[in-house]
């Protein structure tokens, strides 16, 4: 499963403010749902009830908030990154900027869980990060996520 399978340009939201983890989900739940064609609602619940089992922050300023909805046919994603970082109760304590939101059909089975370690191992890679910290836009966001390459990722800064 590529990135580019789960994201869509669309799905890019730069300059984001939130004041808080929960005005976070929010945001991502109306972009999620604009996108996929969802409630809102719908999924800023889901994507609630997944954080109060356990925080998605993963750290070094990440998070990668998932849940599974009704209506879904297949693995979507959006990417969201923050003006300012919000405490999001990550492993390492740091607060969050950059997101990357899945969300599952739900009956998804392993497919989930593949997606959910591609986008983490992705995001692990910190020269990654502070490219897509760096990028002015939606498009260059994209290039940089979905292209593994260098010359993409220099053109997008």
């Amino acid at each position: 499963m590529q990135i580019g399978d789960l994201l869509d340009r669309n799905a890019i939201s730069l300059r984001v403010s939130a004041a808080n983890k929960r005005q976070t989900l929010a945001l991502i739940a109306e972009l999620a749902a604009r996108n996929l064609k969802l409630e809102a609602g719908v999924v800023l619940d889901a994507l609630t009830e997944r954080e109060q089992a356990g925080s998605t922050g993963v750290g070094h300023g990440v998070a990668a908030p998932h849940a599974r909805l009704e209506g879904l046919d297949r693995m979507r994603g959006v990417f969201v990154r923050l003006e300012q970082p919000v405490e999001f109760e990550a492993v390492d304590d740091q607060p969050v900027d950059l997101i990357f939101a899945l969300f599952a059909p739900k009956d998804a089975g392993s497919e989930h869980l593949r997606a959910l370690a591609r986008v983490s191992r992705l995001l692990r890679q910190a020269d990654l990060r502070e490219q897509l910290r760096q990028a002015r836009t939606a498009d260059a966001v994209y290039a940089l996520l979905v292209h593994d390459t260098g010359a993409a990722r220099s053109s997008a800064a």
